[in-house]
């Protein structure tokens, strides 16, 4: 929750983004992940295992 991300191939000039919502299932595993533009404040259903893809995103803000 509210980890920061950089679009490596951004969109719509929508480069960074942060993570503003989780949803977990009763056995604490992930089911759902927003993330807002920080630029458009537009927010994205992104699958949490595509943020861990280094080809399209990098942890943190660069």
């Amino acid at each position: 929750m509210n980890s920061k991300w950089t679009a490596v191939k951004p969109a719509r000039k929508e480069k960074h983004f942060i993570v503003t919502e989780i949803e977990f299932d009763d056995e604490g595993a992930v089911t759902a992940c927003m993330i807002e533009s920080v630029m458009s404040k537009r927010i994205v259903p992104i699958q949490w295992q595509a943020l861990k893809n280094q080809d399209q995103w990098i942890q943190g803000w660069k």
